[in-house]
């Protein structure tokens, strides 16, 4: 699971085996580790107890949650995305929450044998 915070917007990009892991599993995280010992933690929870997509940011842990059945509706289909606006006092915190394509120019140290295929998904 890939993550982009810039500004007031966070993104998740997942591949298939992580989209996987949410509808069977409820829930996909990663870690990244820094000097000194500290880390951020990310995690992505399909929640069935979350009336609408959320997000909170606590003892460096990033979560977002998704109501379950948005989840699962979001797992099973070509859609490419599920995006929420979460207001914020004077603000909105952007949310989205993407299927993750193969990147158009080629990284040596980037994976993307198990990312989604674009040409099949670019319509939804």
């Amino acid at each position: 699971m890939k993550l982009r915070i810039r500004g007031d917007s966070v993104r998740l990009r997942l591949t298939r085996s992580e989209v996987q892991g949410l509808a069977e599993r409820g829930a996909v995280e990663e870690l990244t580790r820094f000097p000194g010992g500290t880390s951020l933690r990310y995690v992505l929870r399909a929640d069935s107890a979350a009336p609408a997509v959320s997000a909170a940011f606590a003892a460096g842990v990033l979560s977002v949650s998704l109501p379950h059945a948005t989840a699962l509706a979001w797992s099973r289909s070509e859609e490419v995305a599920v995006t929420a606006d979460v207001p914020l006092e004077g603000a909105v915190l952007r949310i989205l929450v993407e299927k993750d394509f193969p990147c158009l120019t080629t990284r040596p140290d980037e994976d993307d044998s198990d990312a989604f295929d674009r040409d099949r998904l670019a319509s939804g």
